[in-house]
């Protein structure tokens, strides 16, 4: 019997023929898809979040568009536009890049506040309003937006606080290691197509799996454990703004996406601590004397190290 680990081991594997080393992101992109999220991929640019996303899109049978945000992007070179043809005298419609199952937003923080804001309705509703026609996005349907941190302060526009909360999943893409890179190499001498992908999902798949995921059972502990680091986030003495119970949510959710990945059918304290840093860092606003001696990533490390792990957690409870 093939369960959702060995497809999601293929789906790893798969991705692994065009982009190296990157297991972690394939499943935190896996988690993401099930619960309808989205994901902010950081890095220096040359680290293939491109062909990561692209070849994801391969793997599940999904369309693929890419946006090139600049300051110059209007709202309306994202989501489409209604144009008049001459040849009917009519104004028909003409849906922008959006209208793709995996979205690549790249280099957001190029775009200006009121471009960004267009993906706002996208990300939330699952819809976009063109002249006030609203048309539903394709399912499934998901963000991957991407920003260089060492351009953060320069001709940048940083997301404000509410978008931020709308990614259900932050990572940071380091360099490759000495092997992967060396292996990229050897792949790339000839010419690799991502045609030589093999489809792993479909998506009726896909919204099997969506329903299956939330079968996965949460007990009061471990319940009462999300809830202590996300309190504890509003506490912190270098937090201005903590997680949002919209936060809470995608940590609930996400933890129930790697013991579902895993193939348990409950959620332990080690999923909780697995999720904990790519789902809640991004959602932290730091005081100004915070930013000086800490990073969101070390106040969750700190919060996890603190708070009490429930002893027992299982099916039951």
């Amino acid at each position: 019997m093939v369960t959702i680990t060995d497809n999601i081991q293929k789906l790893k594997q798969e991705i692994d023929k065009v982009i190296v080393g990157k297991e972690l992101e394939v499943e935190m992109m896996a988690i993401a898809l099930l619960f309808n999220g989205h994901i902010l991929l950081e890095s220096v640019p040359g680290t293939g979040k491109t062909m990561l996303a692209k070849s994801f899109a391969s793997a599940i049978g999904g369309d693929f568009s890419r946006i090139q945000f600049t300051p110059d992007v209007l709202p309306s070179d994202v989501t489409g536009i209604q144009f008049f043809n001459p040849k009917v005298q009519e104004f028909e419609l003409r849906p922008g890049p959006i209208m793709a199952n995996i979205v690549l937003a790249d280099e957001i923080n190029r775009a200006t506040p009121r471009t960004q804001s267009s993906l706002l309705e996208v990300m939330e509703e699952r819809q976009a309003t063109i002249d006030g026609i609203t048309v539903p996005l394709k399912e499934p349907f998901m963000v991957i937006a991407t920003q260089n941190p060492v351009e953060s302060q320069q001709g940048t526009f940083p997301l404000p606080v509410a978008q931020m909360d709308r990614f259900f999943i932050k990572i940071t893409v380091g360099y490759p290691g000495y092997e992967d890179e060396k292996r990229i190499m050897q792949i790339h001498r000839g010419a690799q197509q991502l045609k030589s992908l093999t489809q792993v999902f479909t998506s009726e798949d896909i919204q099997q799996l969506k329903f299956s995921v939330n079968n996965t059972n949460i007990t009061g502990d471990i319940e009462d454990y999300i809830l202590a680091i996300v309190r504890k986030t509003r506490e912190h003495p270098s937090v201005e703004l903590g997680v949002s119970p919209r936060g809470t949510l995608a940590l609930m959710r996400a933890s129930q996406g790697k013991a579902y990945l895993n193939g348990r059918t409950y959620v332990i304290p080690d999923d909780v601590k697995f999720a904990a840093p790519y789902v809640l860092g991004h959602r932290l606003l730091l005081s100004i004397e915070g930013t000086l001696t800490k990073t969101p990533e070390s106040i969750i490390e700190d919060i996890l190290a603190a708070v009490s792990v429930p002893v027992e957690a299982g099916a039951n409870g």
